[in-house]
């Protein structure tokens, strides 16, 4: 089955993308620092983490920015992201369950396009926001 299209005509302001789940492991922070070349041992060695204060390993924030920009184009599609700007708000930590929310904030039309202001978040289970956002997608209109 092909992508499924969100039309300009299709999205209002309020209206929220679907969440997207998940559960940060230590295989997640190792499958990362491989891929990035991030190996600040606070991501990955326990030892060093506690003997800096920490109380474990934490998350790369940009993994994190990842699961928020995977949800963003979930929901507006691949290819359609203008913009996509966050902050990091808490560290994440190994067991914590994510959760995303994108919501449209506005719509314009600008220079021919069709654009979609987004508000985003990815907070942990319990709704601690982790890493905040905003996002703008020019999307297809359907005449």
């Amino acid at each position: 089955m092909g992508e499924q299209k969100l039309f300009f005509e299709d999205v209002s302001e309020g209206d929220a993308g679907p969440e997207v789940r998940h559960e940060l492991t230590r295989t997640d922070l190792v499958m990362y620092a491989g891929a990035s070349g991030d190996f600040n041992p606070m991501h990955h060695d326990e030892v060093k983490a506690k003997a800096a204060g920490l109380p474990s390993v934490f998350g790369h924030g940009m993994f994190s920015a990842g699961l928020l920009g995977r949800a963003i184009t979930d929901y507006v599609g691949i290819g359609t992201l203008r913009r996509y700007r966050v902050r990091f708000v808490k560290q994440t930590w190994p067991g914590e369950v994510f959760v995303t929310r994108v919501t449209v904030k506005a719509k314009r039309k600008e220079d021919g396009d069709n654009l979609v202001d987004l508000d985003c978040a990815l907070t942990n289970a319990d709704g601690e926001v982790k890493v905040e956002g905003e996002a703008t997608a020019a999307l297809p209109s359907r005449s």
